[in-house]
């Protein structure tokens, strides 16, 4: 019997990558699934994987196990309720929504357009609200009728937006906004039953191929960068075993895991008085010399 036996979950953007090896993963460690996927090219453009959800749906069926397709707009208010009510109409409850689908928009900042920043926007920020919005709607009336809820919302983040990216300003802005917003649903969630967690993972997918990125796998070596190192962690945190983690943001690169530390105060400079504006410059760069450094920015250098 595996860690997710009898959970439901919906992973949205199942159909290749990280989402298919997520709900293979799920499925195989007994979770019941909603697999979501719209069907799109690495770039958003529409019919480039048409099928993919129910490919998926095959193979977990083909494993023994349950699982039904969605194939709808992730960014869309009224599929996110679709795909709840999907999932507590064919299995009875909703346990978790994995938060997966995106795409890119490779641009610099100064060459991005204003639609190609509005669709990564709302594909990664709009996609990850409308889904668990839902949700957690359903999980707050479960709660309010005196049955227990023990929830989880899976978000996907990215060392984009944890650090920023060369050429990936759209990516990276939602990728970091999807980091705070799990800092909040995990506040404002845990009286309902419900975590909140968020994963960066360092994986080999479509998006990756579109960056200076090398992540081939090297023959007769571990594969660091193969997706299906990621689902482990998303089984667990979908699990029950899971119960009290929540408002963290995970890392995962192979067989590492750790946790970023977010945004914290460096040490400070106290006047107790207000600063002139011609004293700050050596202040400013005292604690920039004293603070911890930063991770550099993907690309810089």
């Amino acid at each position: 019997m595996g860690i997710c036996e009898g959970r439901v979950a919906i992973v949205t953007g199942a159909g290749n990558g990280l989402g298919k090896a997520y709900a293979l993963g799920l499925a195989a460690e007994g979770a019941k699934l909603v697999v979501n996927d719209l069907g799109v090219g690495t770039h958003g453009e529409a019919g480039a994987t048409k099928g993919a959800a129910e490919q998926v749906v095959d193979e977990i069926r083909a494993m023994g196990g349950e699982a039904v397709a969605n194939t709808d707009d992730v960014a869309d208010w009224d599929a996110g309720k679709r795909m709840v009510d999907l999932a507590v109409s064919t299995f009875g409850r909703l346990d978790a929504v994995v938060n997966n689908a995106g795409f890119v928009r490779d641009r610099m900042f100064f060459t991005c357009s204003p639609e190609e920043w509005d669709a990564v926007i709302r594909v990664h920020l709009r996609g990850h609200f409308c889904t668990s919005r839902h949700a957690a709607e359903y999980w707050r009336a479960e709660s309010k009728a005196g049955r227990p809820v023990d929830a989880r919302i899976i978000n996907t983040t990215s060392g984009a937006g944890l650090q920023g990216s060369i050429g990936q300003s759209a990516y990276s802005t939602a990728k970091g906004g999807i980091a705070s917003l799990t800092l909040v649903q995990a506040a404002e969630l845990a009286r309902l039953g419900i975590t909140a967690n968020a994963l960066a993972p360092n994986a080999r997918t479509r998006m990756t191929s579109t960056g200076a990125f090398d992540m081939d796998a090297k023959e007769g070596e571990f594969d660091v960068f193969a997706p299906e190192n990621m689902a482990p962690l998303v089984a667990y945190l979908v699990s029950a075993q899971s119960k009290g983690v929540t408002g963290q943001v995970f890392e995962l690169k192979g067989g590492t895991i750790f946790l970023s530390q977010g945004w914290t105060d460096s040490p400070a400079h106290e006047k107790g008085a207000r600063f002139e504006a011609s004293e700050l410059d050596p202040i400013v760069r005292r604690l920039i010399e004293t603070r911890e450094p930063a991770k550099s920015v993907y690309g810089a250098g």
